[in-house]
């Protein structure tokens, strides 16, 4: 009669963590930063863990800490810090109508999952009682190993295939000598373009100025490009488009100014030949 009773306890903690893990999950796909969309997903994984913990299934509830929350995760969330994938980053989709493809896909994943859910019937829930009886991680092993062994064997061999994949991809064999730093030196110079080395990624340097502040992918100067010392004083050019702006109609009105100072002393002597 357990397996088909829920405490009060377990009622309160699935409600509320279950609230918490689908808020997580929404800030996962809903946040600016990527930064933050992975701390919501390590949240929800945490939350899922603390599920596996409460329904017995210890050995899943620590693998998933340690491994998916612990490692995966945590190594997602160093990638993306290091990187520095910033709200100010293009937001242009390079494929068109990529959202609406992705939210019709969503959709239909949403039916075919409430119509299986709604087509489910349970008629016996043994629970986790007589799969835990020698023990959670005895019992894991038994039902891996026997019932679910070729499931287990094929997401195996998935896992193995994407590795191998991904090293393939990502593995190039040289076919011809590496060239050194001197010799690609030497080609930007008989080139004539990119003499300096090329800005970091996730800039658009038109300058290597260390006072002028490299451009994000909108248009607008990132304050991390420059120092924060020349930022104190005061010491660092603006490259805007409204600055360069301005630099033009000073250039102009200094122009102008030039000729009529040239064509002043001409017209003085024009009028005092004129009064003789």
């Amino acid at each position: 009669m357990n397996a088909y009773t829920t405490s009060t306890g377990e009622a309160v903690q699935f409600w509320i963590l279950g609230t918490v893990a689908v808020i997580g999950a929404l800030c996962t796909v809903l946040m600016k930063r990527a930064v933050h969309s992975a701390l919501s997903l390590a949240g929800t994984m945490i939350i899922l863990a603390v599920f596996y913990l409460a329904n017995g299934a210890y050995f899943l509830g620590v693998v998933q800490i340690i491994v998916y929350t612990g490692a995966i995760m945590m190594l997602f969330l160093f990638v993306v810090m290091l990187v520095g994938v910033t709200a100010a980053d293009s937001l242009k989709e390079t494929i068109k109508g990529q959202r609406w493809l992705a939210l019709l896909c969503g959709l239909g994943f949403g039916v075919l999952l409430v119509g299986g859910i709604a087509n489910a019937s349970l008629k016996q829930f043994d629970g986790t009682g007589q799969a835990n009886a020698n023990g959670n991680v005895e019992g894991l092993a038994a039902l891996i190993f026997t019932k679910y062994v070729f499931a287990f064997e094929l997401t195996g061999a998935l896992l193995i295939t994407a590795a191998i994949g991904a090293m393939v991809l990502t593995h190039r064999e040289r076919t011809e000598r590496a060239r050194t730093q001197r010799e690609l030196a030497e080609q930007r110079v008989r080139e004539g373009k990119h003499l300096p080395p090329l800005p970091a990624p996730g800039v658009y340097a038109r300058h290597n100025a260390v006072d002028i502040a490299g451009l994000l992918p909108d248009g607008t100067p990132s304050d991390l490009t420059v120092s924060a010392t020349l930022r104190e004083r005061g010491q660092i050019r603006d490259v805007s488009a409204r600055a360069l702006g301005d630099l033009k109609a000073l250039e102009q009105r200094a122009k102008d100014r030039l000729e009529r100072t040239e064509s002043e002393p001409v017209n003085l002597k024009r009028t005092e030949d004129a009064s003789q």
